[in-house]
């Protein structure tokens, strides 16, 4: 939905299950209009779509496309951003580091991002700018030495470079613009701000800018505007927030390097941090309610006076922790925004608010994505009806930035 002149709220239709082109179309009709109701029952609401593989190559595929367009146009709906960092299965299932495959380097994750580019192309409506999230190049744990990690920045470099080539070519064959979101992620090989902006300028501009300018015959100033053009970051307040990176400063860093936020993904981790050891078993208890099998929950503990230390998944953070007397833990599992406690735990809500906060007195990016895909992994506590618990996580941003 549209929230300033030029500045549009959604939800991550990940939330819902499905990877067939299908369901997800279903789970469209199911949910999302329900959603709508709610939110935005007498003007058009924005639907941040998340498709697999699959899905997007089916939706291509005959009248397909038509008829969804059809089905926009009939319930006051538009597309303006998608999640293109999931390939395939995502509900479930067991997912873990398989979110990342395949990573960068390969041309079925090529193909797939340029498949769903053909899709927002021709669903986002004239006038607005389209945003595509992405994974960070690939999972820094599969490659165990520097030099295939930079193996890794080299071949997603030639890749990347093919998407900013197909969405120059958009721009100038229908004026619309439309931009690749690289989202940092703990153990990604992109996982902090300073590394987004460090593989941006010493690869995608130093040495994408000389490639691109040599395969097009444009020039180099050119070559490397169309990179910043077409490739953004997608500020994923999660991700950082457990990364232990404070909110404002990273948002300060990303705009000073000349960096472009293709779109804030809106969600909440959960922390804990303790004094003694009582509080420390308490903290304990509640985290082991969120170690689940199915994602991915990176963790980062920073003992107190020391440096901050990183564990690939919950469990093995929280083995750490009974040797620590004092500290913090915080991990990534996306909790649903308008709950800042949870018993003896609580959620990074204070970035949100931070960022939005930030994004209120500069609207640096035209895209706010409520991020909360966890909903059927929560403790059965914390689950609520679903339509309900997507309406009030909007609910309460549309506060947040209209108070």
């Amino acid at each position: 939905m549209q929230v300033s002149s030029n500045a549009h709220l959604t939800y991550c239709s990940n939330i819902h299950p499905g990877e067939t082109w299908e369901a997800t179309f279903q789970n469209l009709k199911r949910y999302t209009t329900k959603v709508k109701e709610k939110l935005s029952a007498d003007s058009p609401f924005g639907i941040g779509l998340r498709l697999s593989a699959q899905a997007a190559q089916t939706l291509l595929e005959g009248d397909n496309l038509i008829d969804f367009r059809d089905w926009l146009d009939d319930n006051d709906m538009y597309v303006f951003t998608m999640n293109a960092f999931p390939y395939g299965g995502f509900h479930q299932q067991v997912v873990k580091d398989k979110v990342h495959a395949p990573d960068w380097t390969t041309s079925d994750r090529l193909r797939y991002t340029i498949n769903t580019f053909d899709l927002l192309k021709d669903l986002i409506p004239l006038g607005l700018e389209g945003s595509i999230s992405t994974s960070p190049l690939s999972y820094r744990h599969w490659h165990d030495s520097p030099e295939k990690l930079e193996s890794v920045k080299h071949t997603a470099l030639e890749n990347l470079l093919k998407v900013v080539s197909h969405l120059q070519h958009i721009k100038e064959t229908t004026g619309k613009h439309l931009h690749l979101d690289i989202e940092p992620e703990p153990d990604g090989v992109i996982e902090s701000a300073d590394e987004f902006i460090a593989y941006f300028k010493d690869y995608l501009l130093r040495q994408g800018g000389t490639k691109l300018a040599s395969r097009t015959g444009q020039s180099l100033a050119k070559a490397e505007e169309s990179i910043r053009d077409h490739v953004q970051l997608c500020h994923d307040v999660c991700h950082f927030a457990v990364g232990f990176e404070d909110a404002g400063e990273v948002i300060s860093k990303v705009q000073s390097a000349g960096i472009r936020t293709g779109k804030i993904q809106i969600s909440a981790a959960l922390k804990g941090s303790w004094q003694s050891a009582e509080s420390r078993d308490q903290i304990s208890k509640n985290l082991r309610s969120f170690d689940e099998p199915v994602y991915l929950h990176q963790a980062m503990i920073r003992p107190t006076d020391e440096e901050m230390e990183r564990y690939c998944d919950l469990a093995p953070a929280l083995e750490r922790m009974e040797s620590v007397s004092e500290g913090e833990v915080r991990t990534h599992y996306h909790v649903p925004l308008f709950t800042e406690t949870y018993d003896h735990l609580q959620s990074t809500q204070s970035d949100i608010v931070d960022t939005l906060d930030q994004w209120l007195q500069l609207p640096f990016t035209q895209h706010l994505e409520v991020e909360t895909y966890t909903w059927d992994v929560l403790p059965d506590a914390l689950k609520v009806d679903i339509v309900d618990s997507i309406s009030r996580e909007m609910d309460w941003v549309l506060k947040k930035i209209s108070s």
